[in-house]
């Protein structure tokens, strides 16, 4: 099958771009019956793109049942995939590290504990663990704690250097207008609550009360937002940019922006406190809240080969993660699968291990490679595939429908298939599909990824006819008209068409109705 796709996608480069629209492509089979010619979109999305000024080249779109093509319009060509392109993280990454893999942060020293004191530093070293959060670091200060730790004569060494870069986030421009989202957080491999700062902020008419969780040590919020007469739901209209300011003592101020409603409360999230500084005000607060006492600095480093582990937490296994992943459309998990293909490995015991570092090999690179050596190894043409940081939030990253539906036949035969399949979100019940497709056939049956950015609208993945046969479906609309709605409306046309397609289904034999039974 695959191999007839990459023939297919040579073929229809050298068609004429009204051929490829026009006919079925060469090479592959024909499409069932007569509901459509594999180039030509169904008419309801026609009648959609017509009225939203959208032309059809502007959409590529896949539609297979089984190994029969039901529509294929453009789709040999790279689009922008939005979101969608987490498919592809989220399978490579259960098919290359498997379903016991887990993410893994460690306590570790060389040093000697005498009389309850720690000679020498104390390394925290980040594994690509999904869950480290101001929980899971208090229960392993707890367990330092039991060891008999009760103070540290040392610095605090943060290890990041299972990625290489170590801070992908560093010296990148913003992808938008608000890098302090959370949808923005760039990973590296010792992020604790993401770097988020969950703020509460509640007004009277007159004064505006902050508070902010986790509490750090040395950082303080406040605010010089004007307080104006405006609707509470409409809070983010006046909201802007946040700083977090490092005063002379060094102690850190988080300032707040803007203008907030009267008689108002509403609770964000803010990604604006420098990452060591947060975990540094983080393990200060709770090492001290255990009657601990770290004496040094808080530093960047690399763990000794000699190091010894005192504490260690592992995260969910990865079907639990690539189900956070695809649900919600979470870009940092995404990120950090991505960078984990190219930095580590499963282990039954551990969880994960590291793999050795190749010298002057970036860990995108070799994330890079494992996904295209994977995409190979099924038959999947990885010409014009370009993968950023697998999450979808990029303006570069390409892939094709039929490489994705290459992907996603590879998905249903695939030993994971179920936790695959259950990663996605379910059409008008869940995740990033649960107000859509409300009403239509495909409601509470199909299972797909959506995919949105300002001029990116898609979807992909599996979508039941109305004789019950999976099909696979992609669809991208790439178009600056596409926002508003109007590209949703698009894909959502053609999802529900494929759910409308199909034999009509048997009609059920009702049984003959039982004897009544005989009374005693």
């Amino acid at each position: 099958m695959f191999r007839r796709l990459a023939l297919a996608a040579a073929l229809l480069a050298c068609l004429p771009a009204h051929a490829q629209l026009q006919q079925p492509p060469a090479g592959l089979p024909q499409p069932l019956g007569a509901q459509q010619a594999p180039g030509n979109l169904p008419e309801p999305v026609m009648q959609l793109l017509a009225a939203h000024g959208i032309a059809p080249a502007s959409v590529s779109a896949l539609v297979l049942r089984g190994d029969q093509v039901v529509l294929a319009h453009g789709a040999e060509r790279p689009m922008q995939p939005a979101s969608t392109m987490k498919l592809v993280t989220t399978l490579v990454g259960l098919e290359q590290l498997g379903p016991v893999f887990r993410g893994r942060t460690e306590l570790l020293s060389i040093g000697e504990v005498k009389n309850g004191v720690l000679k020498g530093d104390l390394v925290l070293r980040g594994g690509a663990d999904a869950d480290l959060s101001t929980e899971v670091l208090d229960n392993m200060l707890r367990a330092l704690k039991l060891s008999g730790i009760e103070r540290i004569d040392g610095n605090l060494v943060l290890d990041r250097s299972l990625f290489n870069p170590a801070r992908g986030d560093v010296g990148l421009p913003p992808f938008d207008e608000s890098p302090e989202a959370y949808y923005n957080v760039i990973p590296d491999a010792l992020l604790i609550n993401k770097n988020m700062l969950q703020v509460d902020m509640r007004s009277d008419g007159k004064r505006l009360k902050l508070d902010m969780q986790p509490e750090l040590a040395g950082v303080r919020i406040t605010s010089d937002m004007k307080l104006i007469d405006a609707d509470c739901a409409k809070w983010e209209d006046g909201w802007k940019l946040p700083e977090a300011v490092k005063q002379e003592n060094g102690r850190i101020k988080v300032v707040l922006h803007g203008t907030f409603p009267k008689n108002c409360a509403k609770t964000y999230s803010i990604n604006v406190v420098d990452r060591d500084d947060y975990i540094d005000g983080l393990f200060r607060l709770k090492w001290k809240q255990l009657g601990g006492k770290l004496d040094g600095k808080t530093v960047e480093g690399v763990t000794p080969p000699d190091a010894r582990v005192l504490a260690a937490h592992v995260s969910r296994a990865l079907p639990e993660i690539v189900r956070d992943t695809n649900k919600p459309s979470d870009n940092a998990l995404a990120r950090t699968l991505f960078l984990s293909l190219g930095a580590l490995e499963a282990d039954p015991l551990l969880g994960s291990r590291p793999l050795p570092q190749l010298p002057g090999q970036t860990t995108y690179a070799r994330a890079d490679q494992t996904v295209r050596n994977w995409m190979r190894a099924q038959g999947i043409d990885d010409s014009g595939f370009v993968i950023e940081n697998g999450s979808g939030l990029s303006r570069i990253e390409r892939i094709s429908p039929l490489q994705m539906g290459g992907l996603l036949k590879a998905g249903l035969r695939s030993n994971w298939a179920p936790e695959f399949q259950a990663s996605m979100p379910i059409a008008a019940m869940d995740g990033t599909l649960r107000r859509r497709l409300q009403g239509t056939l495909a409601a509470g049956r199909a299972r797909m990824k959506t995919g949105t950015l300002r001029n990116v609208v898609a979807l992909a993945g599996y979508v039941p006819d109305t004789s019950g046969v999976q099909n696979v479906v992609v669809v991208m609309v790439n178009d600056e008209r596409a926002g508003d709605g109007r590209g949703r409306a698009v894909v959502d046309a053609l999802v529900e068409w494929v759910a409308r397609s199909g034999a009509a289904p048997a009609p059920v034999p009702v049984p003959a109705p039982l004897p009544a039974a005989s009374q005693p």
